[in-house]
């Protein structure tokens, strides 16, 4: 799920496992989300597997199963846990196994994998829970890879986004404050992945990486992504509608379409033996 710092409420530091109501919403139109969110690098794929003792992967919070097909079309057996069970069927139809789940009450039955991956999900996980669940299933020397995608589109189509939704929606934790550089606030949401894996005691010492990307929105593909982000999900179709004419008219004013520099980030460590 591409987030920038306009969609992320300010809820107390890791506290975002806890908001399951948005966590959840992200289903009400699983076909859109999967037709507008932008895949993984194919290298984060392939360096994952090569960190990996075998192919057999859990991804966390699969969403209709964008990252689970990339590793599944690599060679690789996926499982896929989701805990909104429309974005597990939508997954399920594209060919990917899922079990309907939080990843923390998740009863992995015994079994364990190579992997652990969580795409752009970790911070729907609980930061101590997650990373010694993980720890469990993992076989020794597997990684858990935990990546996302940051992005900060052109100041004048953030600034209509954001001037938008602080007019239809003023109470939503998603428009508190100034918005912060998104490099910032991914920063800091991977220092506190990596310190939660170290609490956890199981792994080595996590790495991060880094992959920078670009991609080019037309007017209608923007308005195809906006509302699969966190801060439009759960907004009523009339208010919706008022932030995209707002959100259109920008790209409109830019020529139509606009470049988006991405960032996909990831923090990675192997289970000790």
């Amino acid at each position: 799920m591409p987030t920038s710092s306009r969609e992320h409420p300010r809820p107390p530091q890791n506290a975002s496992h806890r908001a399951r109501r948005t966590a959840e919403s992200f289903g009400v139109d699983a076909e859109r989300y999967d037709r507008a969110r932008p895949d993984y690098p194919d290298a984060l794929v392939r360096r994952i597997m090569a960190a990996s003792p075998g192919s057999d992967i859990v991804d966390v919070g699969c969403g209709t199963g964008i990252e689970a097909r990339q590793f599944l079309a690599a060679g690789c057996e996926v499982l896929g846990i989701e805990p909104d069970a429309r974005m597990a069927e939508f997954a399920r139809r594209t060919g990917v196994e899922v079990e309907v789940a939080t990843f923390e009450d998740w009863d992995a039955a015994g079994r364990t994998f190579d992997a652990v991956v969580a795409g752009q999900s970790w911070h729907w996980v609980d930061p101590v829970a997650g990373p010694a669940k993980a720890a469990r299933v993992l076989r020794p020397g597997g990684p858990l890879a935990v990546f996302a995608h940051a992005y900060d589109p052109p100041a004048p189509i953030a600034e209509a986004l954001t001037t938008a939704l602080r007019r239809v929606a003023p109470d939503s934790p998603f428009t508190g404050g100034p918005p912060r550089p998104v490099q910032e606030v991914y920063r800091q949401m991977f220092a506190a992945f990596a310190d939660g894996i170290r609490q956890a005691a199981a792994f080595g010492e996590p790495e991060q990486w880094r992959f920078d990307w670009e991609r080019h929105y037309t007017r209608a593909e923007w308005l195809d992504l906006l509302p699969t982000t966190g801060g439009l999900t759960r907004l009523p179709p009339d208010r919706l509608a008022e932030v995209l004419e707002a959100a259109g008219a920008a790209v409109d004013a830019a020529g139509g379409g606009f470049t988006m520099p991405y960032t996909t980030m990831a923090v990675i460590a192997s289970r000790k033996a």
